[in-house]
């Protein structure tokens, strides 16, 4: 499979839903990953069909990445019944179990122990099956992750804990969040766990590595962890570029635009293929209904009942 290929694809995705996305059909928010897809694709072209994928807010890459269906995704964030989660979820809230991507759930750091619980109930299944948990670095201040490592280290689990590094939460950079001299990877470390850090911005680098810590994984003998180092291009919710507000610099981003991990990828084939491929998913999209009254209705009922 074609890395640059790939990535190519879900920036021409996520770029069509930045142009279309003032047009009013698509009313749940979008956190786009453009800039950080060699994170996504790097990954989960390690990944087995059969392993699972869980991730959080930011989750349109890891979910294409991880062969996701494009049409249901676009669907789901049109608000329509074809979507991946029946209109019920929106852009932070995808699944495809057919291809293995469990969830994305918006609370921060969620996806951590929603992940480890996979990966403890294949250890028990004796499932031959990874369990990847995608967060940025701002999970990691969660109590829930030093929790999860203990207990993924402690039960020797099957899990690949990827964190991507990108600098930001929301607008708030890592100075202001934790301590200079933190380091992520160590902690990971004394707990035990498999570790290693790498360029987010190289797909060879993020395939090799992850590749190698899979291996210790599949071996059986216990979790481990990836931090890599990225950049998103956009807002930290929306389509638009937001450099302009004051948070990061102009020059920041043009630096980090001299790293874009398709910076020097041109194929004219390719892009012809994906935008018919895009156009089809957005014509499915606005073709497709909304869900009934009575569906609407179904659904709160159900949700009562699990009160």
């Amino acid at each position: 499979m074609n890395h640059y290929y790939e990535m190519l694809r879900i920036r021409r995705i996520e770029e069509a839903i930045s142009l279309r996305y003032p047009e009013q059909e698509m009313r749940c928010p979008v956190h786009l990953s453009i800039g950080q897809e060699a994170v996504a694709v790097g990954v989960c072209q390690n990944l087995q069909k059969s392993d699972y994928v869980v991730s959080g807010h930011r989750a349109h890459a890891h979910y294409l990445a991880k062969g996701g269906s494009l049409p249901r995704m676009i669907a789901e964030i049109y608000g329509k019944k074809t979507g991946c989660c029946k209109a019920r979820g929106g852009s932070m809230h995808l699944t495809d179990l057919e291809s293995g991507f469990v969830a994305s759930t918006p609370i921060v750091a969620s996806s951590i122990p929603i992940g480890v619980g996979l990966g403890f109930a294949s250890l028990m299944k004796k499932e031959a099956r990874v369990t990847t948990i995608f967060f940025g670095e701002g999970a990691t201040e969660e109590g829930v992750w030093s929790e999860s490592l203990n207990f993924a280290a402690l039960k020797k689990l099957p899990v690949l804990f990827i964190c991507e590094n990108n600098f930001y939460s929301v607008y708030s950079p890592l100075s202001v969040r934790q301590p200079e001299a933190r380091d992520r990877v160590a902690i990971a470390k004394a707990h035990g766990l498999y570790v290693e850090c790498g360029d987010g911005n190289s797909v060879e680098e993020v395939f090799r590595k992850t590749g190698e810590a899979l291996a210790h994984i599949r071996a059986g003998i216990g979790p481990a962890f990836l931090e890599f180092t990225t950049y998103r291009f956009r807002e930290h919710c929306g389509p638009y570029f937001d450099n302009h507000i004051g948070y990061r610099s102009e020059e920041e981003a043009a630096l980090w635009e001299t790293r874009c991990p398709l910076k020097s990828y041109v194929d004219p084939r390719a892009e012809e293929q994906i935008a018919a491929e895009i156009k089809a998913a957005f014509l499915f999209a606005e073709n497709s209904p909304f869900p009934g009254i009575n569906e609407w209705q179904l659904q709160k009922e159900s949700i009562l009942c699990v009160h």
